[in-house]
């Protein structure tokens, strides 16, 4: 998992925009693994509802920040995707992406891949095929107004992508709890990630469920039901920032991971950080995140592991 347990976990706990610089060098992208289940319910999701994961604002042209999130991938990553400003090609996955027409690299592809894109709109399918190659999901953030006029997310973390679209960075983040710090820094912070330096920040939560895709139509409200804290999950996500070139644009790369709460909190020194960042939510974050009904449980439970 790329997520810095000790720098993201703090306490007292507060939503805020937690921006830190990438070194140079560092990787954003992270090539899927054929069978794995970013793969697995990225696919699921594209087949099934590629309408809510794949959406766009009227009238922008995505072609310019699809362009600087191809160079980037192939330059970070040149074994797993290969661009040429037309064609755009993941071997692992045997396609190809040449001018929204789905191409075999060779006589066995991934056939499921190979529908998924098959059936999605042509101007969507380079976007489909960046999805599939790669474990994280992407939005562009426009700093000119700080909308977000096009997203690919098929792992959204408990929100709907097709609500978002085309909305402030404000407006997008109206539902989250304790948001003050966050949208006060809005024009600031788009400014920021479309500028030449990089950066990334981190999230996490803990959840009843070990399914990456949690769009809030598929997840149930009582979702804690029958599920003993000691059975949850432990989920993260890695956002970044790949500027786009002269636009005043960044791409927003989110990666999700999800890792059992037991083997997450390894540690004691882990156990009493969480534990004090969760005793430190306030009654908001806590209903926001769902974990009203739990907390008096998580709270127990990394006592017993301190």
């Amino acid at each position: 998992m790329c997520f810095d347990f000790d720098v993201a976990v703090q306490a007292p706990f507060r939503i805020q925009p937690g921006l830190r610089r990438l070194p140079p060098g560092a990787g954003q992208l992270t090539p899927v693994v054929p069978g794995s289940s970013h793969l697995r319910e990225k696919l699921a999701v594209l087949t099934a509802h590629a309408d809510q994961a794949l959406c766009r604002a009227a009238g922008f042209d995505p072609q310019p920040a699809l362009d600087a999130l191809c160079r980037h991938a192939a330059t970070e990553h040149p074994s797993a995707w290969i661009w040429d400003g037309r064609q755009a090609r993941a071997p692992a996955l045997g396609l190809a992406v040449v001018d929204g027409q789905v191409r075999a690299l060779h006589p066995l592809p991934c056939g499921e891949a190979r529908h998924c894109l098959q059936a999605l709109p042509a101007d969507w399918r380079l976007a489909g095929l960046l999805s599939l190659a790669f474990a994280e999901d992407f939005a562009v953030l426009d700093a000119r107004d700080t909308r977000v006029p096009w997203l690919a997310v098929a792992l959204p973390s408990h929100w709907a992508p097709e609500q978002k679209v085309g909305r402030t960075f404000a407006e997008v983040h109206a539902p989250v709890a304790d948001n003050a710090l966050l949208v006060g820094a809005a024009e600031a912070l788009s400014r920021l990630v479309a500028g030449e330096q990089r950066w990334e920040r981190f999230v996490w939560t803990i959840t009843p469920h070990g399914r990456l895709h949690a769009h809030p139509q598929r997840v149930p409200p009582d979702r804690w039901a029958g599920v003993a804290v000691g059975d949850a999950w432990w989920r993260t996500e890695r956002q970044t920032f790949i500027p786009v070139p002269g636009r005043q644009q960044a791409v927003f790369t989110i990666r999700v991971d999800l890792q059992p709460l037991a083997e997450a909190i390894d540690t004691p020194q882990r156990a009493t950080r969480l534990h004090d960042a969760l005793a430190s939510m306030s009654p908001a974050v806590l209903g926001y995140r769902g974990l009203t009904p739990v907390r008096a449980d998580l709270l127990a439970w990394l006592v017993a592991r301190r």
